[in-house]
C-alpha cells in the first residue's frame, strides 16, 4: 500500500502544503494567552528557525503503519490484534524497537501500558506532557484505529528531536493496553487502570471466553507486578492530547482539516434476557405462546425509538447482540438475549434513555407473559475535554493555516479516562466516509491520498499542541489542573 501511495505522488512535497487553496482557517478569539511562556529551551533553537515547523517523515510513518499491520492474526489490510496474544506481543516488540531507535526511554506497567519518555531539561521540576493511543485491534478491523495516535505521536516527537529541540519538561508517548473490549469484555482497560477507574477486586474477576483471567493472561505475557502499582499519581501530567481518526464523516463532509474535540460520549451497556416456555413451532397455537424472541424484537425497536426521541443529536442507542435459544427454525424460542449500548455526551440524558429502555422491557415482559432479567453491566460517565486544550488545538490549527471545527467524540477513547485525572484534549483528523473498524478503512488510492494529506497537515498542529500544552501550564501554573 505504501508503495502505491509513493508511486502516485513521486514528489512528497505535494503533501507539505498546510492549507488547501479553497479553505480558510477559522479565527480564534481570546486565545492570546497561548503565546506566553516557553516549552522549548531557547538555547536549543536559533531565532531564525520557526520552532513550530518540524518536518514529518511521511515515508517513515507510512512504512511503520504498513509494518505494524503485519503483526496481526489476519492478512493485511484486515487486522486483528487481541491483547496479550502472540500478534499483540510481536507488535509491542516492533513498537519498542522503533521507539528505541528514536532514543527514547521505555518502560511498561503491570498491565502492559507502554511509556516512551523524551527527557526534558527541567523534568524533575515539571509535570510531563503526554500523548498516545492504542494498537490493539478488534477482529477484521483496519490499520489506523488507535495506531495513528501512537505512530503519529512518535513521529511528532521524532520530528521535534530531529529539528534540534529539547523540551523543558518530559514528553511521554503512551501505548494503552486493550482499548478494545475484545478479550475481557471491557474497553479502555489500560487507561482505566492508570486513572484508578477500575476497582482491583473487579479486575481480578475479569475472564475471557476461554476461562483465562486477566491476572493469568497478563502474567503469562510477562507483566507480573501487583495491579495496584499501575495507578498514576494525580500530578503526573499537566496535559494529555490524543490524536485519532474521527471514525465519522463530519470533518470530511465539511472539508475540514482538524477536529478540536470538546467532549467525549460514554456508553451505558446492559445485558437483557427474556425467558419463556418455548415449544414446537407447528404444535403450539399462537394464542398460547409466550415468545421471548418477539419480546426481544419489540425491545430492539424501543431501543431505537428511545434514541430517536432523545433531546439531542448526540443520543444513540444500539442493540449490538441479539440471540435466541435454541435457535431452530421449527422451535419457538425459550430465551432471547440482547446486549444494549446507550450513549450521549450528557450523563443525565444518557441515563434517561436507559431508564426508558428498562421501563419498556418491563412492560413488554408483562404484556407477553415472559420473564425479564435486565442488568446494567457498565455505565461510564461522559467527559469534557479541558477548555484550554481545546483552544490550543484551535489556535494551533489557525497558526498552521488549517481549517478546524469543534465537535464531540461519539465514540469513546482512552482520553475519556485520562480526563478523569489530567487536563485532556483530542485532535481528530478526517476519516473517509466515516469508515473505521473495517479492513477497507482506507481502501482506494484516493482515500489513501486523503489520509496522507491529513497526516501531513496534522504535523504542525500536533507538534504545536505538545508545545503549547506545556506553555500554558508554565504561564498559569497549577490552576489548569484544578479546572
Amino acid at each position: 500500500m505504501v508503495s502505491d501511495i509513493l508511486r502516485t505522488s513521486s514528489n512528497l512535497a505535494l503533501f507539505e502544503s498546510t492549507q488547501e487553496p479553497h479553505q480558510k482557517p477559522v479565527a480564534v478569539k481570546g486565545a492570546g494567552f497561548l503565546s506566553r511562556g516557553s516549552f522549548f529551551h531557547p538555547a536549543h533553537h536559533p531565532a531564525t528557525t520557526h520552532p513550530l515547523a518540524p518536518k514529518i517523515n511521511l515515508e517513515r510513518v507510512l512504512s511503520e503503519l504498513k509494518t505494524l499491520a503485519t503483526h496481526s492474526d489476519l492478512t493485511p489490510p484486515a487486522v486483528q490484534r487481541v491483547v496479550y496474544t502472540s500478534s499483540d506481543l510481536s507488535a509491542r516488540t516492533y513498537l519498542q524497537r522503533i521507539i528505541s531507535e528514536a532514543n527514547l526511554a521505555i518502560h511498561e506497567d503491570v498491565v502492559g501500558n507502554l511509556f516512551a519518555v523524551w527527557r526534558g531539561s527541567s523534568s524533575s521540576q515539571s509535570r510531563a506532557v503526554a500523548t498516545g493511543s492504542h494498537i490493539d485491534a478488534i477482529p477484521h478491523s483496519g490499520m489506523y484505529d488507535g495506531v495513528l495516535g501512537v505512530l503519529g505521536g512518535l513521529e511528532a516527537i521524532r520530528s521535534l528531536k530531529e529539528a534540534g529541540f529539547t523540551p523543558s519538561r518530559d514528553v511521554h508517548l503512551i501505548m494503552f493496553t486493550s482499548e478494545e473490549p475484545t478479550r475481557f469484555g471491557i474497553g479502555c482497560l489500560g487507561s482505566r487502570v492508570l486513572s484508578a477507574e477500575l476497582p482491583h477486586e473487579y479486575m481480578y474477576k475479569l475472564v475471557d471466553s476461554n476461562g483465562t483471567t486477566l491476572d493469568e493472561a497478563r502474567k503469562a505475557a510477562g507483566f507480573t507486578k501487583e495491579l495496584s502499582e499501575a495507578i498514576l499519581p494525580d500530578d503526573t501530567y499537566s496535559a494529555f492530547v490524543e490524536l485519532h481518526i474521527e471514525q465519522a464523516d463530519s470533518l470530511e463532509r465539511s472539508s475540514t482539516h482538524i477536529g478540536a474535540v470538546t467532549s467525549i460520549a460514554a456508553p451505558a451497556q446492559a445485558a437483557v434476557r427474556f425467558s419463556g416456555s418455548g415449544g414446537h413451532a407447528g404444535a403450539l397455537p399462537m394464542a398460547e405462546r409466550h415468545d421471548p424472541g418477539l419480546a426481544g424484537a419489540e425491545l430492539a425497536l424501543e431501543v431505537e425509538k428511545a434514541a430517536l426521541d432523545g433531546q439531542s443529536n448526540y443520543s444513540v442507542a444500539t442493540t449490538g447482540r441479539f440471540e435466541v435459544f435454541p435457535g431452530a427454525v421449527n422451535s419457538v424460542p425459550r430465551t432471547a438475549t440482547l446486549e444494549l449500548d446507550v450513549r450521549n455526551v450528557e450523563l443525565e440524558e444518557r441515563n434517561e434513555m436507559l431508564t426508558r429502555i428498562r421501563d419498556s422491557a418491563t412492560k413488554i415482559a408483562e404484556r407477553r407473559g415472559v420473564r425479564l432479567e435486565f442488568n446494567v453491566t457498565n455505565a461510564d460517565a461522559p467527559a469534557d475535554c479541558n477548555k484550554h486544550i481545546v483552544e490550543m488545538v484551535a489556535q494551533a490549527a489557525q497558526e498552521s493555516g488549517l481549517s478546524y471545527s469543534r465537535l464531540v467524540s461519539r465514540a469513546y477513547h482512552d482520553s475519556l479516562f485520562m480526563a478523569r485525572k489530567f487536563p485532556t484534549g483530542m485532535i481528530f483528523v478526517p476519516c473517509r466516509g466515516g469508515v473505521s473498524h473495517r479492513p477497507d478503512d482506507l481502501e482506494r488510492i484516493v482515500i489513501r491520498i486523503t489520509f496522507i494529506r491529513s497526516l501531513a497537515n496534522f504535523r504542525l498542529p500536533f507538534c504545536h499542541i505538545l508545545i503549547k500544552a506545556s506553555t500554558h501550564v508554565d504561564a498559569r501554573g497549577d490552576r489548569l489542573l484544578k479546572l
